[in-house]
């Protein structure tokens, strides 16, 4: 595969093959459980090969579809142990890699964002992609002042590529949603187009990692590689080593799996208190463990604005989650828009919902794992299938202001859970989130910044 698909009938052919194959499939093992297999063991084959085309078709996509499946990837903490095996490997391929363009396609959009003398900029210049992602590419070479950086180039088309895979990608709703149980994949898509518009624009991806370069550029703890050079569909930045978060959970120890789960939910929360912004794609490939124990952080598109009322608002929302009562709850959720001011809820079933899930900012000290998200991931399955004109699933919606930022902390989540982290993370959010710790209202000249 060396480029973006462009053509619209290609890109919905790959698209529609999916729930084909998985028809197909699903026949099959009808028909074997016929000779006398059991059915469990073709339920597990049928879902196996499944997830095999659905990520392999994705990362062949590239663009938005493959930015589904990077996303959908980081939730696999929430499936049941008996699945979750056979799409791990899966899983991990899709975070890390996909296919590169060509050397002479990747030239041109050099070319057409740095001029045609682009090559006197660098001193070296691998053309052999060092990492092939959703909508661009990193090349490793060496800038004219000795620095080794990392040049992101941007597929040609991917902005195309990313409608066409929007106006088809609901075709893949209804065989996703019964591989990750819990997950409402039509409003998350719907999130991942506005949020993709933004990471097609590099010229934003520049101004928001500067910003965080900044914000941390005196931390012990973090590394954010600076920005060289933008023009055009190009972004030049410091280039970062390190291992691979995705071989951290693979294979790290438990000091560093502790460590980076730790610097990791520190840096979710403390990017909207440093620097107004959060970073929104909080996947594996996007982290490095670097060899004197910093967290390296890599791609900055689609950075979401917190701005300081919002963000004193979640702290607030998050403190009566862990010591209000029901009512309060209810309360807190009917002001922030979450219930319609007639919903009818029972304001015990709302404690019932929330305090588990709360659990890492209650305890002094918590530890994410998989067994504690597939439980409340049944549970809010549990929820899900109560469709009745009453449950409390018809009731609640999610507020556009608190999209992005409930992404990427859910995100975060998910990483934490693969990692099984440990640590202090409610000490954590006293010291970054405000309104958490303290009843003090948002200072109102930063609320308006």
């Amino acid at each position: 595969m060396s480029d973006i698909p462009r053509r619209a009938v290609t890109r919905t052919a790959k698209l529609a093959s999916l729930p084909l194959g998985f028809a197909g499939r699903t026949a099959v093992g009808l028909g074997k459980r016929t000779i006398g297999r059991p059915a469990e063991a073709v339920a597990l084959e049928v879902q196996q090969r499944t997830a095999e085309q659905l990520f392999k078709v994705l990362g062949e996509l590239k663009g938005g579809a493959m930015k589904v499946g990077q996303l959908l990837s980081i939730f696999e903490a929430g499936l049941p142990e008996e699945l979750a095996g056979p799409f791990r490997a899966s899983l991990t391929k899709l975070q890390e890699a996909a296919p590169p363009m060509p050397a002479a396609t990747a030239h041109k959009v050099m070319a057409e964002g740095l001029g045609e003398d682009w090559r006197e900029r660098f001193a070296e210049f691998d053309d052999r992609p060092a990492a092939a992602a959703s909508i661009g590419q990193v090349h490793k070479a060496v800038w004219h002042d000795g620095r080794t950086v990392a040049v992101k180039v941007q597929y040609p088309g991917a902005a195309k590529a990313l409608m066409s895979d929007f106006n088809q990608i609901s075709r893949l709703s209804r065989l996703i949603t019964p591989l990750f149980p819990g997950i409402e994949v039509k409003p998350v898509v719907a999130d991942l187009k506005r949020r993709l518009e933004k990471e097609l624009d590099y010229v934003d991806e520049a101004r928001a990692q500067a910003a965080f370069h900044g914000a941390f550029a005196d931390d012990p703890d973090y590394l954010i590689p600076a920005v060289v050079a933008q023009s055009g569909n190009v972004l030049v930045t410091e280039w970062i080593d390190g291992t691979p978060l995705s071989q951290v959970i693979s294979g790290g120890t438990r000091e560093q799996r502790d460590r980076v789960g730790l610097l990791l939910f520190r840096f979710m929360h403390a990017g909207p208190a440093r620097c107004g912004l959060i970073h929104i794609d909080p996947h594996p490939g996007n982290f490095r463990l670097m060899d004197d124990g910093r967290l390296g952080v890599m791609d900055f598109g689609g950075a979401a604005r917190v701005s300081a009322e919002l963000h004193w608002t979640i702290g607030r929302l998050l403190r009566i989650s862990t010591l209000g009562s029901g009512e309060e709850m209810v309360a807190a959720a009917r002001e922030e828009g979450f219930l319609a001011p007639d919903a009818e809820v029972d304001p015990e079933l709302v404690a019932q919902i929330v305090t588990p899930q709360a659990a890492p900012f209650i305890e002094e000290r918590f530890r994410f794992s998989r067994e504690w998200m597939r439980q409340e991931t049944n549970r809010g399955l549990g929820l899900a299938t109560d469709m009745r004109p009453g449950s409390i699933v018809r009731q609640i919606k999610l507020p556009p202001q608190y999209l992005a930022i409930s992404r990427a902390l859910a995100g975060c989540g998910g990483v934490l859970c693969q990692l099984e982290a440990e640590g202090p993370f409610r000490a954590e959010a006293e010291r970054w989130v405000p309104g958490f710790a303290e009843e003090d209202e948002p200072d109102e000249a930063e609320a308006t910044a």
